[in-house]
């Protein structure tokens, strides 16, 4: 290629963020570095990024320890300055060098920025605000950037088409298991009674809800004979139910994937006689009706 198109390209392909009377190369190289993970520099830059975001984090999940915090206050509150200013820093660059910080501040991403580093300064009026650090772990939230997960976003979008197509069906299971539990929670408080530690009907159907689901706590058991019968048939259904939504989603991505396929690996030749237009690349006929395809249209 032309070296002397690709300053045209950068120009036309950064435009959108520095607008068109950008004039400075070193905001450009900067934007480069920090917006883009294309060069070696932005992938040193995200990596890094993200290494000090889950360390900043760990300095505020140490400091809510209190033997950690009784021993290493000092440093801890140290260290969570230096990644404050550090993240200060890093967002006064990216403000800086887009063209429209407004917008970009306005974005998910830069409200995420900000919320990253302004707990550390409302610590100062209110303390317990600290914790609210945390937040800084969305910012790894950069990595789908970095490792190019955006080619599998057209599976999740037929995860997605599943699941709503599969609302009602979902819909009409969780209610029969709502009831499922009311019933067996409300026989168990019969059957156990507060003796056994069933003291209410609410608190036999949370225990009749982790019996169902497999989980099994264990802070509430049945004692007699029948309740033990009852709670081995409530787990015996547990296992069946549980593959139940797993089919229904199941079968509703089949359906949906096979719905796809043509439209992934498609040509747009229309046949004449039924008017269909998406085929498959190597199709001769049409799928719908078997008329031959004009393939000098395609």
């Amino acid at each position: 290629m032309n070296s002397d198109m690709k300053p045209v390209m950068n120009r036309k392909r950064y435009e959108r963020w520095f607008g068109p009377d950008c004039s400075s190369p070193f905001r450009e190289k900067l934007f480069i570095i920090i917006f883009e993970s294309d060069t070696p520099a932005g992938k040193l830059f995200d990596l890094a990024l993200i290494v000090t975001i889950a360390l900043s984090v760990l300095v505020v999940m140490l400091d809510s320890v209190k033997a950690i915090r009784e021993v290493y206050s000092e440093w801890l509150r140290i260290a969570e300055w230096f990644f404050t200013l550090l993240f200060t820093v890093e967002y006064a660059l990216r403000l800086y060098c887009v063209d429209r910080p407004g917008r970009y501040a306005r974005s998910f991403f830069g409200l995420i920025d900000l919320l990253a580093i302004l707990p550390t300064y409302f610590s100062f009026i209110m303390p317990e605000t600290i914790y609210m650090m945390v937040i800084r772990v969305l910012r790894i939230l950069r990595v789908f950037r970095i490792l190019k997960l955006g080619a599998y976003l057209g599976e999740a979008d037929i995860l997605m088409k599943s699941l709503a197509a599969s609302r009602k069906k979902i819909e009409v299971f969780l209610f029969a298991v709502l009831m499922l539990v009311i019933i067996f929670g409300s026989l168990m408080y019969l059957v156990e009674g507060e003796e056994n530690g069933f003291t209410s009907i609410p608190r036999s159907v949370y225990w009749a809800i982790v019996t169902l689901t497999t989980v099994g706590y264990g802070d509430i058991a049945p004692k007699t004979a029948i309740g033990q019968a009852i709670a081995a048939l409530i787990m015996i259904c547990g296992y069946g139910i549980i593959a139940v939504p797993t089919g229904i989603v199941s079968a509703e991505m089949f359906r949906a994937g096979r719905e796809e396929k043509p439209m992934r690996n498609s040509i747009r030749a229309g046949c004449t006689a039924c008017g269909l237009e998406f085929h498959e690349e190597d199709a001769r006929f049409c799928r719908r009706c078997g008329a031959k395809l004009d393939m000098d249209n395609s």
